[in-house]
């Protein structure tokens, strides 16, 4: 294994070395929290991929693959769609409103108080996130080190906070660049073709397992429909990936760049599955899917590719827990901390800006990695979280882009009934039932319909600003100053 944990050691070394070097390029508000706004389609491309692609979708997506075979893509693949739905029918707009949160967004069209308390749902969404990422160290340094599972936790936690909080999102740009390019080696290139033939190829495959393994609608229609539901349209309203969107140079970026990331999505997902299925002709019995990637990498693969493979798996993990970090932090710091203050979040010099975005990072990664150790149950706390984020915020965010009726206070009912009833449900029905998510969105839409047709309609200037900011015809509103030539 030396050869193995050479190439991890180095791994993790160069993603300190990318922190140190963004560092040096976050010298505003704007270079720390969106990259300055001036990706490109290539690196726009891959650093989206990255952050939606994570240890869920790799080590979850094989796991899904051992249990129910090519359809357990689903989850996967609904990430894939929602992307792609995100990138050709919003993202353009998205990014010329020129804004760091979601929360602004809802301000900027409703005409403001809707901040704090959609922040708060936004706020529970991301830090669960990165919790859930950051706990996934854990399996992935025990198979490597055979570490105790807090030590894990700390160690790849901390680096995570560490280049995130040095370079704000151009380290975490930087290294999901990276971090792609070794996800695409690892997974695709190596491990896929490797697990098929060591399977005995599909033809062996297919002898060696129950037929429903290779029905696309074996998992069921009803798990599809609300992954669909979750994932899906997760993807259209969530702060860490409309984050990403505020990252790209032009709105035709953000539109192409996004479609090229959902269309890898797609291929990710079905790689995960086939090497899943392949697993489970290696390896019929083990105790629990989720150990299907852990092991077939372990037992399968030649020194040197099994580091590299374990790096992507790393790498899946780091992309997504330093995105949902960054966008903790943001909403924490411009949609809550800010607004309870009465300080606007565009209020002082760069230095400031980066400062105090700075230290909401380093505060919000040691909360989450506490959180990590301390909690057991991932699955259902990403459940929680989701629910929440789709059944409280999903009505008024879509609501807003398309339907020039909606109100403040239809937004407001939405998130308030919303929540509240996908709070209720879950303690009725249980926190992992798809009860509470269908009727908490339905809960939400009536509550976003009947208050904003019942409440006067938002002001025609608050509209007709709104649409001069959607056609990118309005600059960003008190851009950050320019410091005045020595």
């Amino acid at each position: 294994m030396a050869v193995d944990y050479t190439v991890i050691v180095v791994y993790l070394a160069g993603m300190l070395a990318m922190g140190w070097w963004g560092m040096r390029r976050a010298k505003s508000k704007s270079d720390f929290l969106v990259a300055g706004r001036r990706l490109g389609p290539a690196m726009y491309s891959g650093t989206m991929a990255a952050i939606v692609l994570g240890g869920a979708s790799t080590i979850g997506g094989v796991g899904l693959g051992y249990k129910y075979g090519l359809s357990g893509a689903w989850m996967v693949f609904a990430i894939g769609l929602g992307l792609l739905a995100l990138s050709v029918f919003f993202s353009a707009r998205i990014a010329r409103l020129k804004v760091y949160t979601v929360s602004e967004m809802l301000d900027l069209r409703y005409g403001g108080r809707a901040g704090v308390i959609s922040g708060v749902v936004m706020w529970a969404y991301t830090l669960m996130l990165a919790v859930t990422s950051t706990i996934a160290y854990a399996t992935i340094f025990d198979v490597l080190f055979d570490m105790n599972r807090t030590l894990a936790i700390i160690i790849g936690g901390s680096i995570v906070v560490a280049y995130s909080t040095l370079g704000g999102m151009w380290s975490i740009t930087l290294t999901d660049m990276v971090q792609f390019v070794v996800k695409t080696i690892g997974v695709l290139l190596l491990l896929l073709p490797i697990a098929i033939v060591k399977a005995g190829g599909f033809s062996a495959m297919k002898a060696k397992l129950p037929t429903e393994y290779f029905d696309p609608l074996g998992i069921g229609g009803e798990t599809i429909f609300t992954y669909v539901l979750i994932y899906t349209f997760g993807m259209l309203i969530g702060q860490d990936i409309w984050q990403r969107v505020f990252t790209a140079r032009s709105d035709t970026t953000a539109k192409w760049g996004g479609t090229v990331a959902g269309t890898y999505c797609l291929v990710y997902a079905l790689a995960g599955a086939v090497i899943g299925t392949a697993a489970k002709v290696l390896y019929p019995t083990l105790p629990s899917a989720d150990s299907a990637f852990a092991t077939i990498v372990k037992d399968e693969l030649p020194v040197g590719v099994r580091g590299l493979v374990l790096a992507a798996a790393l790498a899946a993990v780091m992309s997504t827990s330093s995105g949902a970090l960054i966008a903790c932090a943001t909403v924490a710091n411009n949609d809550i901390w800010s607004r309870l203050r009465g300080v606007s979040s565009r209020k002082g010099d760069d230095h400031d800006e980066v400062r105090g975005n700075r230290l909401f990072i380093l505060v919000m990664g040691v909360a989450v990695i506490c959180t990590a150790i301390a909690l057991n149950d991932v699955v259902e706390a990403l459940t929680v979280a989701y629910n929440l984020l789709v059944g409280g915020l999903l009505v008024p965010i879509l609501g807003g882009l398309l339907w020039k009726r909606g109100t403040v206070h239809g937004a407001l009912a939405a998130v308030i009934v919303g929540g509240l009833a996908v709070i209720g449900l879950m303690a009725t029905f249980g926190i992992l039932a798809n009860e509470p998510v269908y009727y908490g969105l339905l809960s939400s839409l009536a509550a976003y319909v009947i208050v904003s047709l019942a409440t006067p309609a938002t002001d025609a200037a608050v509209l007709t600003a709104w649409r001069e900011r959607l056609a990118g015809r309005t600059p960003e509103p008190l851009a950050e100053p320019v410091p005045a030539p020595q």
